[in-house]
């Protein structure tokens, strides 16, 4: 059974199928530019888009996966474009690494440069323009993801300039931690000096990053219940870190995955002091996956706030919250779709926000992308938690 729309704060005002081809990942806008990465099992990678009207989303062009590959991720800042090409579900693609296009055409990505990981490829990019990207990949020598630095100011010959791993992560290391604990970088988000890591099993690390030659751990906390921790957003100077912990399992047999935030004024000992509210309903029953997923990552030339994060939660929509209080967050909006024809539920993957406060959307299966804007309610909080 599928379930209708449910909305409050936020409105459709557009959508694409990509073509048909719907399993939309991250998704970026840059100028009226918008770029959406691809889960994978349609068999496409990139998706470009004219949304100069977001109620008139124009498909312009599509990248297809490598076989073998998929390259579900998107970065765009300083006239490139950063994607990733991992290894998918068993397959051995021609190029594991990361791709560079130049956007002299933003409709018409031009591959100007390629990072080689070896091993199984790089699944995460933060690039917000400068000299570095920041990736999560498997090289050779690692069973899981390591934390990586690549130089891309000559965009046509990147360089590996860092990595980082806890140790025991190596192939021919001894773990220190338990078996059933999977030790892996999903992303790191970077603010200053400091990189403020998702360690999938284990919580939380931040990295010192002011020595590349040096890089160096701060502090790590841990949860017991959740795990599969993804994103690690610091929200400007509050001194507050929303994390988010990935549902990877359908229904509700695993640990909730939720929102924390957490308090790093004293950045050696971090901690928890809140949960964001759970989505109440059926969703346990719905079908496919509930819980966290992707935060609205406050770039620059997006919308940014320390007060109000936006959150994917999967077949819950996009939920947004109030932390201005950080002891007492508070939902402050959610919207849901109406459920694709033959999909049993919805899957809201990745969220990012303009400075127009436009939001883009994708739903993982087949949905494609959505753009939707506030009420003015919600249009009214969020120029007043603007950064």
């Amino acid at each position: 059974m599928s379930h209708g729309a449910d909305m409050a704060g936020l409105r459709q005002v557009g959508h694409s199928d990509l073509g048909g081809f719907g399993d939309g990942m991250q998704v970026m806008r840059a100028g009226e530019t918008l770029y959406v990465g691809h889960f994978g099992p349609s068999g496409m990678g990139t998706s470009v888009l004219d949304a100069s009207d977001p109620s008139e989303l124009h498909l312009v062009r599509q990248l297809p996966a490598p076989p073998g590959g998929h390259t579900h991720k998107v970065q765009v800042a300083d006239g490139l474009l950063l994607t990733n090409h991992e290894a998918f579900r068993g397959g051995v693609p021609e190029k594991l690494g990361m791709a560079i296009y130049d956007l002299d055409d933003p409709y018409a990505p031009r591959e100007v440069g390629f990072w080689d990981s070896t091993g199984r490829g790089v699944h995460r990019i933060v690039y917000e323009g400068g000299d570095y990207a920041y990736l999560s990949a498997t090289p050779d020598g690692f069973d899981e993801r390591i934390w990586v630095v690549v130089d891309v100011s000559d965009p046509e010959r990147p360089q590996e300039r860092a990595r980082w791993w806890w140790p025991g992560m190596g192939a021919v290391e001894t773990p220190d931690w338990p078996d059933d604990e999977a030790r892996s970088v999903h992303h790191a988000m970077v603010r200053g000096d400091r990189a403020f890591l998702g360690f999938w099993d284990s919580g939380m690390v931040i990295l010192d990053i002011s020595d590349m030659d040096q890089i160096s751990v701060v502090s790590h906390v841990q949860w017991e219940v959740g795990g599969h921790t993804h994103t690690c957003l610091p929200l400007g100077d509050s001194g507050l870190v929303a994390v988010t912990d990935e549902a990877v399992t359908d229904g509700c047999d695993d640990d909730p995955h939720m929102v924390r935030l957490i308090d790093v004024s004293d950045e050696r000992n971090p901690e928890v002091v809140a949960i964001c509210p759970i989505p109440e309903g059926d969703f346990c029953e719905r079908g496919l996956r509930f819980g966290a997923h992707c935060l609205h990552e406050n770039r620059p030339g997006s919308y940014q706030s320390d007060q109000v994060i936006f959150v994917t939660y999967f077949n819950a929509g996009l939920r947004v919250y109030d932390v201005a209080d950080p002891t007492d967050p508070v939902e402050i909006a959610h919207w849901i779709p109406d459920c694709p024809p033959g999909q049993r539920a919805i899957q809201i993957n990745d969220v990012w926000v303009g400075e127009d406060l436009v939001v883009f959307v994708t739903d993982r299966v087949k949905g494609g992308v959505y753009a939707l804007e506030p009420e003015d309610g919600l249009r009214g909080r969020l120029v007043e938690a603007s950064a």
